[in-house]
């Protein structure tokens, strides 16, 4: 299950990087389409992992993905808490996230920020889940505050 969290939380990251870093180079459709199918797939997981807790009744999720930083007792993780509330807080991010984006293509048709756009909102997405996924106070500051 690591993997698909992991997954669902790096996609929308991904797809910021690429729009942001790339979008010149790959035009306006591509740097929508990118960002959309980042959080597509991160929607697609949401769903999958918020019906595996409703009808497997899966157990809660609470591990470290990454140790950070580690210095005289002090711990700095990423960990990951995954429990019914989070599975559809998940779902529901990446919900209204996919709306806005397909809905944004229409609406700054004619803006020269529109690559720019499309990385922030995706980089947005990645930032509001690790808010909803942490399972320390230092992760829940950085997702609150990205």
């Amino acid at each position: 299950m690591e993997s698909t969290y992991l997954t669902i939380v790096l996609s929308p990251l991904f797809a910021a990087v690429m729009a942001g870093f790339f979008g010149r180079q790959i035009g306006r459709a591509w740097s929508h389409r990118i960002t959309i199918t980042g959080v597509a797939i991160s929607f697609g997981l949401s769903v999958t992992v918020l019906l595996g807790f409703l009808l497997d009744n899966n157990p809660t999720y609470n591990a470290t993905v990454y140790s950070w930083m580690v210095t005289d007792g002090i711990n700095m993780e990423v960990g990951f808490l995954v429990d019914r509330l989070t599975a559809l807080m998940m779902t529901v991010v990446t919900f209204v996230s996919l709306m806005v984006h397909i809905y944004t293509i229409g609406y700054m048709h004619d803006d020269p920020g529109y690559q720019r756009f499309f990385s922030y909102i995706s980089l947005f997405t990645f930032a509001m889940l690790m808010l909803v996924m942490a399972n320390n106070f230092l992760q829940l500051f950085f997702g609150w505050e990205a």
